[in-house]
């Protein structure tokens, strides 16, 4: 389920804020931070069930903002921030795991942990179209009858 028609556009814009807060871009590592415009698309495309919670803690860090956190100066960001870190309860560590989840899923930040960007294959490499040799020794066994139950 999308997330884009259940999160307003301000919620949005502080989601990305608070994801940058969370995960802020690297020039030293070379990633991109939480705010990236490809983390959070996969972000609002992927919030399903959590989407509530994530809008519920939102709701709670403009409440604490007294305004969008998105239009707060860095260092009002800041105190607002660790205020919604002690009192955001179930909803704001809901809001942290989705940032954190669709962060650490991002083939950038893969890489730049010395992972592959893709399922790992029998000892970390692509088997090649049609090559079934792995099987063989399950080929070579004599076969095994099972009485059906």
């Amino acid at each position: 389920m999308s997330a884009d028609n259940q999160l307003t556009r301000r919620q949005c814009d502080d989601l990305r804020a608070i994801a940058a807060m969370i995960v802020p871009a690297s020039d030293e590592y070379k990633v991109p931070g939480a705010d990236d415009p490809a983390i959070q698309a996969d972000m609002l495309a992927t919030l399903g069930r959590d989407a509530k919670l994530v809008a519920l803690a939102l709701d709670h860090l403009a409440r604490l903002a007294g305004q969008p956190f998105a239009e707060l100066d860095a260092a009002r960001r800041d105190a607002v921030a660790q205020e919604f870190r002690s009192s955001g309860g179930a909803a704001a560590a809901t809001l942290v795991r989705v940032v954190l989840q669709c962060y650490y899923r991002d083939d950038r930040v893969l890489r730049s942990l010395g992972l592959e960007a893709r399922a790992p294959f029998p000892l970390g490499y692509v088997l090649p179209d049609g090559d079934w040799s792995l099987l063989d020794p399950v080929k070579a066994r004599a076969g095994t009858l099972r009485r059906a139950p």
